[in-house]
């Protein structure tokens, strides 16, 4: 049975888009700690696949996930899968808003909710949890030993999955900032897919520091074979001060022959240069 791995516990929005992709395939669904650990089972074989998050539409891109793309692995990239994302208020039942002194979450779920909990707990501390689901779990069985021997009521920013599985009652829903919350995971594995006819090629690459122009004539390579890039984004490739790497995507498949001509010529540019996953597009 195809293993996919997943970051845990069971009720994170990570969990929800791996429900979403197993759909009523048999697979089965493995949580772990981390991102790092969902996507090294891929690549010591513990898992066949696993489903990560890219970017959110409000932070940005997930560096961690970004990071392991650039080591020495076979990972790609063979779907992607774009969830809502609603951030819900859950608490034990019978808590009220004003009850609350303790908002638990995971750092960027707390970071979306800035303005909410400004405006409606802004006396409430916020205490940073592994994920989503582990506030969830830890609001469900909390104990006042957790927070220095003192009395505190506590809630959690989760989705709803999380106030299901948890047992916990949804005081308020649709708590983040911005309504068009959408985070893209993907799904990653060992081996590229086939053409599907509706696809998009990820990559990085580094240009030549040392050629003025070189990133230039890099994204020229595209332009003039009329590809479309709908992602490009910069980062430091740590090891030298300016020194940096560029994640592109763009529509197509590696497989088809404008793009195999232009992803050539772009690497004959570079000094790195990686083709990350050609994958269906979310519909």
């Amino acid at each position: 049975m195809t293993k996919v791995g997943f970051l845990g516990p069971d009720g994170t929005f990570s969990s929800e888009a791996a429900r979403l992709y197993k759909g009523s395939r048999p697979f089965e669904l493995v949580e772990y700690d981390t991102i790092f650990d969902v996507m090294n089972a891929v690549v010591t074989g513990k898992a066949e696949q696993g489903v990560v998050p890219l970017e959110n539409s409000v932070e940005g891109s997930v560096t961690t996930t970004l990071d392991v793309f650039l080591q020495d692995n076979p990972l790609q990239m063979i779907q992607e899968i774009d969830i809502p994302i609603e951030h819900c208020l859950l608490v034990k039942p019978g808590t009220r808003l004003n009850d609350i002194s303790d908002v638990i979450s995971h750092m960027q779920a707390l970071a979306q909710c800035r303005q909410f909990l400004r405006n409606r707990l802004p006396s409430a501390n916020t205490v940073p949890a592994r994920s989503t689901a582990d506030a969830a779990r830890r609001v469900a069985s909390v104990a006042p030993e957790m927070f220095d021997g003192k009395s505190h009521v506590c809630a959690a920013i989760a989705n709803k999955l999380a106030a299901k599985m948890y047992g916990l009652d949804v005081l308020m829903t649709g708590i983040q900032d911005i309504d068009n919350n959408v985070t893209r995971f993907v799904v990653i594995g060992q081996e590229q897919l086939p053409p599907s006819g509706h696809d998009r090629t990820s990559i990085v690459f580094a240009a030549h520091r040392d050629q003025p122009g070189s990133l230039y004539e890099s994204l020229g390579e595209f332009a003039k074979r009329s590809i479309n890039l709908s992602k490009i984004e910069s980062r430091p490739s740590k090891k030298v001060l300016g020194d940096y790497l560029f994640f592109v995507d763009l529509d197509g498949h590696s497989s088809e022959a404008r793009i195999t001509e232009a992803l050539e010529a772009v690497q004959k540019r570079s000094s790195f240069f990686k083709v990350i996953g050609s994958y269906p597009k979310h519909l």
